[in-house]
């Protein structure tokens, strides 16, 4: 939007083909190549620029799920579809993410600074979903998912009053 306010109608509406008006009774037909003007031209650039801002939004992961649409509307789509449009999808993702969330333990090479930040984002991600932990809950199991060389420090946390 900032660059050009008429992007989102392009990504939400179907990708312009310049036509011409042929016969009698008038038909339009799609022009060749050669018969664009300059206005026919903009507009369909405008559906280009359009797909490569949602290509370069993405990571290669996502690339995948896209590489063979032919408009920016059907990018758009198919990207709404993966990450939220469907409660399929979404019950899917909870799931997967709930998962990974009961089976979550700190990892021999781990760092704690690690192992915090990989089990923020599954939070982070459930809650983003609408699932949300109870702090005590996550508390317990941060402490339950730290290895046995880690037990003092887990037995004064949960000794201690606060």
């Amino acid at each position: 939007m900032a660059g050009d306010s008429e992007l989102r109608d392009v990504i939400c509406d179907e990708p312009f083909v310049p036509t011409k008006n042929l016969g009698d009774p008038v038909v339009a037909i799609p022009k060749t190549r050669k018969e664009f003007n300059d206005a026919d031209q903009k507009a369909i650039e405008k559906n280009f620029r359009a797909k490569k801002i949602l290509v370069c939004g993405i990571g290669p992961n996502e690339y995948n799920r896209i590489s063979a649409c032919q408009s920016a509307g059907e990018i758009w789509e198919a990207l709404q579809t993966a990450h939220e449009r469907t409660t399929q999808v979404k019950q899917s993702k909870i799931d997967m993410l709930t998962t990974e969330y009961e089976l979550f333990r700190m990892k021999d090479d781990e760092s704690i600074q690690d192992m915090h930040t990989h089990f923020t984002s599954v939070i982070n991600e459930l809650h983003s979903l609408g699932e949300t932990i109870p702090r005590n809950k996550l508390v317990r199991k941060i402490l339950s998912a730290l290895p046995s060389t880690w037990e003092s420090k887990v037995n004064a946390i949960t000794e201690a009053k606060d």
